[in-house]
């Protein structure tokens, strides 16, 4: 693990008592979501605020559109590792507190409902012990093919109880295995820190058969595993003076054929996740490559478009370096297979005060982590650490400034990290088995300083909305579902959930109409004007100048349809609605008939028509003003 982002330290606890998932308001027909807040100044903490009751109709305001019918991944769970660091600290707690933090963590009513673990196979930088170590170590020069001296004895002192506790206390809970290392008598360098598998069939076998004993082991100790890396970072060449192994991709290709066929009989349940690094290579692991070789920066596009990918369920990502965007695109180039987010910690400078740290940490995490990888496909979203000491320990090389989900203290507290809270945002309301469906986002993960979101429907038939708004201001929006809609107000920074129940007051819908194929020009030609019809509020077409009336807007759906809604959302950038606008349509592109007109009253416009049917739609502006004209979104709904 290596990180050069921001950070995270300290919070107050704050939780509600029960979750029921959403508030049903008095009278059949009136919804109410129930709202939770997190805010960069800690004043709220996963609070939980008054309700806000859906009403009839839409909003002026920038609208997140929620629409459950649209589903796209499935949801596995959301979480951290129980490192060997963290099961030291945990363990240096009174059994009452280690209890009651254990709760904190992985209980869905009284904490946050932890509902995923990546674990170590052996050591990692974040090791208590002086010695690093696998599940096989055997004296220098000697081997141990037969795999005679393998034993997980090391994790019945601190780790597996902690992991059959975290099990009891939340059922739905899967767990990952990853190795740092394989044993050092299988590589080339004979050391668990770097080195590569020494190139011999019978190494592959061996070490194929290390990975499904630890399966074995650790299910029959109360533990299954349900995932399974080859190799946490595999292009980490140079690790700082903790376990790691350079796998190129011909090595992991070699492994996963010898895993394979040997796991699916020992342990049918576990699927095998490739690669396990991040969004982009590192400039450090091109850097570190061996001269004369490929540095691989395609490499879990490499393992899917080889033989071994019968073998895969999917990739697993982390965050310190590139964009969650990579993940899409691997998506898009191999839909059958699925797409995990395994690790990313916070970090923190020696000086930096801790308000900045929770400040800087949540944001960053929240646009990132929270939403950029679960709107990019991301099947889970698991951070490093799961607790460490006050000084971001005890670890064994690697990172000096990571932090947990909780902090123990020298005085035998416990408090809790900003990833505690943007964690909690996704795991205390997305069950496992929930699907992702579709919703209007304004943000980008980058930052543009909009609201963005993503938004969850429960096997219960429950939806959870997050929401972040990326702005240091406070902003408004909309959330609209079927013909009902919610406005709220989020402070700058602030993360929050929203959680409400089916009901046939939200089933009312009008069915969008596609806009896969339409184009769209406009004068003045402004800026990117294909972004007012590309499906993402997060980019818009602006007129580039002052509104002046005769700017219009022109879409061609490409083909004649017809429809009775169009909504007009201008996003987040403030102010840049049409004042005046006047709505028209076309068969032909020439012969033009005005459909409605009005004026503007803030940042969406919602125009309802008798059933109307054209290929052409064209918005124009009636009136000045000194804002520009901007188009995030046009949506129609027949």
């Amino acid at each position: 693990m290596k990180r050069s982002r921001a950070i995270a330290l300290t919070a107050a606890l704050v939780l509600p008592v029960s979750l029921t998932g959403a508030v049903q308001a008095a009278g059949h027909d009136t919804i109410s979501a129930r709202v939770w807040v997190t805010a960069v100044d800690r004043s709220e903490v996963l609070a939980e605020r008054p309700p806000v009751a859906f009403r009839t109709g839409t909003s002026p305001h920038q609208t997140i559109v929620v629409d459950p019918d649209v589903a796209y991944q499935e949801v596995d769970g959301f979480g951290a590792s129980i490192t060997d660091s963290s099961a030291d600290v945990l363990h240096r707690l009174s059994p009452a507190l280690r209890e009651e933090t254990m709760r904190k963590l992985f209980d869905p009513v009284r904490g946050i409902g932890v509902s995923f673990l990546r674990q170590p196979i052996g050591s990692s930088d974040f090791t208590a012990e002086a010695e690093h170590y696998t599940y096989d170590d055997v004296p220098p020069g000697e081997t141990d093919f037969p795999l005679r001296h393998f034993s997980t004895a090391h994790d019945e002192a601190e780790i597996l109880p902690l992991l059959r506790r975290a099990k009891q206390l939340n059922p739905a809970l899967k767990v990952m295995g990853t190795p740092w290392s394989p044993p050092a008598w299988m590589k080339t360098t004979d050391s668990l820190v770097g080195g590569r598998l020494k190139d011999d069939p019978a190494i592959y076998d061996a070490y194929a058969r290390y990975l499904v004993k630890f399966v074995q082991a650790y299910a029959a100790a109360g533990v299954p595993v349900d995932f399974l890396s080859l190799q946490n970072e595999p292009q980490n060449r140079a690790p700082d003076a903790y376990p790691g192994t350079d796998m190129p991709v011909a090595q992991q290709i070699k492994v996963i054929e010898a895993l394979g066929p040997l796991l699916r009989k020992a342990s049918p349940r576990t699927k095998i996740l490739a690669y396990d690094h991040n969004w982009s290579t590192h400039p450090n692991d091109v850097a570190t490559t061996p001269p004369g070789e490929d540095a691989e920066t395609d490499y879990p596009f490499r393992i899917l478009e080889s033989p071994a990918a019968r073998w895969v369920a999917g990739t697993a990502y982390h965050c310190y370096s590139g964009d969650p965007a990579a993940q899409t695109a691997l998506h898009d180039a191999h839909p059958d297979k699925g797409i995990w987010f395994t690790e990313c910690s916070g970090s923190h400078g020696p000086t930096d005060p801790p308000a900045q740290v929770f400040r800087e940490t949540l944001k960053w995490h929240a646009r990132n982590v929270v939403i950029g990888t679960t709107r990019n496909w991301a099947k889970s979203v698991v951070n490093w650490n799961i607790a460490l000491d006050s000084t971001g320990g005890p670890h064994n090389g690697g990172c000096g400034t990571c932090t947990g989900l909780v902090t123990v203290h020298p005085d035998g507290t416990v408090s809790t990290d900003a990833e505690y809270y943007t964690i909690g945002h996704l795991a205390k309301f997305v069950k496992p088995g929930a699907r992702r469906v579709a919703s209007t986002s304004f943000g980008t993960t980058g930052w543009n300083g909009q609201i963005m979101d993503v938004a969850f429907r429960n096997p219960d038939g429950s939806t959870a909305l997050v929401v972040h708004n990326q702005n240091d201001d406070p902003r408004t929006f909309a959330v609209n579902v079927g013909e009902r809609t919610f406005e709220y107000t989020l402070p700058g920074g602030a993360l929050a959930t929203f959680t409400w129940p089916r009901g046939k007051a939200l089933d009312d819908k009008l069915d969008p109409v596609s806009l896969a194929g339409a184009t769209a020009t406009s004068a003045p030609t402004g800026e990117n004007v294909a972004a007012a019809v590309d499906g993402d509020a997060s980019t818009r077409w602006s007129s580039g100048q002052a509104q002046e009336p005769g700017q219009h807007l022109q879409v061609d759906l490409g083909r004649a349809a017809a429809f009775r809604r169009v909504a007009i959302d201008s996003g987040g950038n403030l102010g840049d609605y049409a004042r005046g606008w006047r709505l028209a349509v076309s068969d032909d592109g020439t012969d033009w008939r005005t459909v409605a007109s009005g004026a503007g009253a803030g940042q969406s416009t919602t125009v309802d028509l008798p059933r109307t049917r054209a290929r052409y739609l064209r918005v124009s502006t009636t009136a000045a003003a000194g804002n520009w004209w901007s188009v995030a979104d046009v949506r129609l709904y027949r």
